[in-house]
């Protein structure tokens, strides 16, 4: 089906921050091609200097990253877009506890492909089925 039937997916802005540019791209393009538009940041601190430009609907950010890692940019993504969805990834499955009650939802980069879109529909609120993707 055409993009253009499911006009929720032109609506929502997914900002992604992960400090590893190969999945920033990669997500991004993964995403876009459902008609998502994708923000992205190698950085917390340039995660939250885009959100605090742009209009954000979902912040996709990475567990582990150096400087300023998920737990403390969700702290502040409360703060600064508080009606924001928040959807932690990590590779580790040991995030603690008091990361994870700061976001909406907690995927493992290795259920990324299957989880991912699901969770943004879920919290982006729209009650629908995301179609299967166009792109090879």
């Amino acid at each position: 089906m055409p993009l253009s039937v499911y006009p929720e997916f032109q609506s929502a802005v997914l900002l992604c921050i992960d400090d590893n540019e190969d999945v920033l791209e990669c997500v991004k393009s993964f995403l876009e091609s459902f008609g998502y538009t994708v923000l992205t940041a190698p950085s917390g601190g340039k995660g939250l200097e885009l959100a605090s430009m742009h209009a954000v609907d979902v912040v996709i950010v990475d567990y582990l990253m150096p400087k300023m890692n998920g737990h403390e940019v969700a702290i502040e993504m409360r703060r600064l877009k508080p009606q924001a969805a928040i959807i932690m990834l990590s590779a580790a499955v040991d995030v603690p506890e008091q990361a994870l009650e700061l976001v909406d939802a907690f995927i493992t980069k290795d259920c990324l492909d299957s989880e991912l879109l699901p969770a943004i529909a879920q919290l982006h609120g729209r009650g629908w089925t995301p179609p299967t993707s166009n792109a090879a």
